[in-house]
């Protein structure tokens, strides 16, 4: 069921360096500045992933400039949990840490199933076609919540 753009989302995964901030690079892309987007991890212990920063290359979302952040590190740079409408979980280990981080907040956590690109793979063709899965899976829950982009890549 298509519903309206939440004014601010989080997006979250393990290490915010595949998963979300793919999720944030492409809201941003299809949905322009009509809601407040950012991403952040568990543990923010790695870089963003280059496969990742590939594949979304391919369909014009840049993240390359991304730094990688945990929700510790989210908070203490003046991004407050409560101030999001909507926090959309990438990875079970998230989602766990979202709900225990919210449970004071009248705040919706979902999940969504997105694959681990990371570790499948032994080819770099096979690697990229693996992240290009990931990539659309989030493409696809996207446009299930939120219909159609305004910039179509």
């Amino acid at each position: 069921m298509v519903g309206p753009l939440p004014q601010s989302v989080l997006f979250c995964c393990d290490h915010n360096a595949v998963r979300s901030p793919m999720a944030e690079g492409i809201m941003k892309k299809f949905y322009g500045a009509d809601t407040y987007v950012q991403s952040a991890g568990v543990k923010s212990d790695m870089e963003v992933d280059g496969f990742s920063i590939a594949v979304c290359d391919e369909i014009g979302v840049e993240l390359a400039r991304h730094r990688t952040r945990s929700f510790d590190e989210m908070e203490q740079w003046g991004d407050d949990l409560s101030s999001f409408d909507l926090i959309v979980a990438l990875s079970p280990a998230s989602q766990r840490k979202a709900l225990e981080l919210t449970r004071v907040f009248h705040l919706d956590v979902i999940y969504w199933p997105i694959m681990d690109p990371s570790g499948l793979g032994k080819t770099r063709e096979a690697k990229l076609a693996a992240y290009r899965q990931t990539r659309d899976q989030i493409i696809s829950h996207l446009k299930d919540r939120w219909g159609e982009p305004k910039d179509m890549p």
